[in-house]
């Protein structure tokens, strides 16, 4: 299972640690907002991070984007700022890969397109705007992909 969260922007909220309890991975999508984030992230799974337009693109902990294999399939994340209102669409017309993860809207999104899978985990950090705060899991198994988003 992986554990997606983005735009936490210097927020690691108490209960992140239980729904992510038993991953194997966590994938942040940008607007971290500090190391502390990643290293509260870390102490629950190994965790892949990009920077998102309020990081330092010069972290060495970041990266503009990341492809990571999860089983058999890849999966693509970056924050999406780079397409400016970036959409399901603009992501899977952008970048390859089988589950394509991006953030930067705050709003969560989960989308099926020919048989490639976009998801959006949401804002995990301080409310903003009129969403619900939340994150995403992500289970793979024998070739079958389901997301469920988290509300916080």
């Amino acid at each position: 299972m992986v554990g997606l969260i983005s735009d936490t922007h210097g927020l690691i909220r108490s209960e992140i640690a239980q729904i992510f309890d038993g991953v194997d991975l966590i994938v942040h999508a940008g607007d971290v907002g500090g190391r502390g984030v990643l290293d509260r992230l870390r102490q629950i799974a190994p965790t892949e991070a990009v920077y998102g337009n309020v990081d330092d693109p010069n972290d060495p902990s970041l990266a503009r984007e990341r492809t990571v294999p999860i089983g058999e399939l890849t999966l693509h994340v970056s924050h999406g700022h780079e397409l400016g209102r970036p959409t399901a669409g603009l992501v899977l017309a952008r970048y390859p890969g089988d589950v394509l993860v991006f953030g930067h809207t705050h709003r969560a999104v989960v989308e099926r397109q020919a048989g490639r899978l976009v998801v959006n985990p949401g804002a995990a950090g301080p409310r903003r705007f009129d969403v619900t705060p939340s994150v995403a899991r992500l289970t793979v198994a024998a070739g079958r992909i389901d997301v469920e988003i988290v509300p916080l």
